[in-house]
């Protein structure tokens, strides 16, 4: 598998810089994000600082893990390894005579790059925090937690709550998505696929039984689907059914599981590698280790206890 190493750089503006593949090039006549393959024993982001002064006359001071995406094509196999770049010197060129252009990431159209760059056009829309609610004594209080997770500046939500029937569940499934909606949040619902258009939520989250059960994905195109993920086989099955991203867990010991023998960093990272959307890591874990998740090529935390119960 070629390791490329690649740059997700923004200007002063927020928008994101690509370049254009050249026509006689894998995949010409794309665009893409800026880098190139990793050289023999040298470091990830040593590479990533010699393709860009490469290739676009930059020096790059400072820069952070975003996604790993591996992606096989009918003729070679790549694993696209994407960092955010936050702070550089130098005025961006073309120095290898490619064109340069600057684009909000809604501007990003997944038509116009390589298939292994679009699941970071994905991880460029997802937060680096997931919440999945948990249990309150009433409605009003589910809906005081809700509030002041979103007053901290959630902005992905899991609405999960399976100690309510149908009816029950799809009245507040309403209300939290009004609520989340007016904060710019997204909430996906772990229930029927049909319950997503007719409380106009966001998307629809798998649980292991529904992975399974699916052969293709359930919802209208543009809904996002996430999956709840513990092994290799769970991933190459959320990857067949064409998930947006997904959970795996459980990396650390948790309350709730004291006895269940958690993956580790060191697994959760081998296991991203065959994954070809973000994965955020669940069960132990809080908002103190979302750099270790991305490091380790994660999209960052998902949690009930940490983010609910803060």
């Amino acid at each position: 598998m070629i390791h490329v190493v690649a740059g997700v750089i923004r200007n002063p503006k927020g928008e994101i810089l690509t370049t254009l593949r050249h026509d006689h090039l894998h995949q010409g006549g794309l665009w893409e994000f800026p880098g190139g393959k990793l050289e023999a024993g040298e470091s990830r982001l040593a590479g990533l600082r010699r393709e860009l002064q490469e290739e676009l006359s930059i020096d790059v001071s400072t820069a952070k893990p975003l996604i790993q995406v591996p992606h096989h094509y009918e003729d070679r196999s790549v694993l696209l390894d994407i960092w955010e770049v936050s702070a550089f010197s130098g005025k961006p060129q073309g120095v290898e005579g490619q064109a340069l252009r600057w684009s909000n990431v809604k501007q990003l159209h997944a038509e116009e790059f390589p298939a292994a760059d679009r699941p970071v056009l994905t991880a460029l829309q997802l937060p680096d925090r997931y919440l999945i609610t948990g249990k309150a004594a009433s409605n009003e209080e589910f809906a005081d937690k809700l509030g002041r997770v979103l007053e901290q500046g959630v902005r992905l939500i899991q609405f999960r709550a399976p100690e309510l029937e149908p009816e029950p569940y799809l009245q507040l499934a309403a209300v939290v998505v009004e609520r989340a909606h007016s904060y710019g949040a997204k909430v996906l619902l772990n229930g029927e696929p049909e319950w997503v258009e007719q409380v106009g939520a966001d998307g629809i989250h798998l649980n292991g039984h529904r992975l399974k059960t699916l052969s293709g994905r359930p919802v209208q195109e543009g809904a996002l689907i996430s999956a709840s993920l513990h092994n290799a086989e769970e991933i190459e099955r959320a990857a067949e059914i064409g998930v947006d991203f997904a959970v795996l867990s459980a990396v650390l010991p948790t309350q709730t599981h004291p006895d269940r023998e958690p993956l580790g960093w060191e697994l959760f990272s081998q296991l991203l590698q065959a994954a070809p959307y973000p994965i955020y890591a669940l069960g132990g874990v809080d908002e103190s280790h979302v750099d270790q998740a991305r490091e380790m090529g994660g999209q960052g935390v998902a949690a009930i206890r940490a983010f609910w119960n803060s």
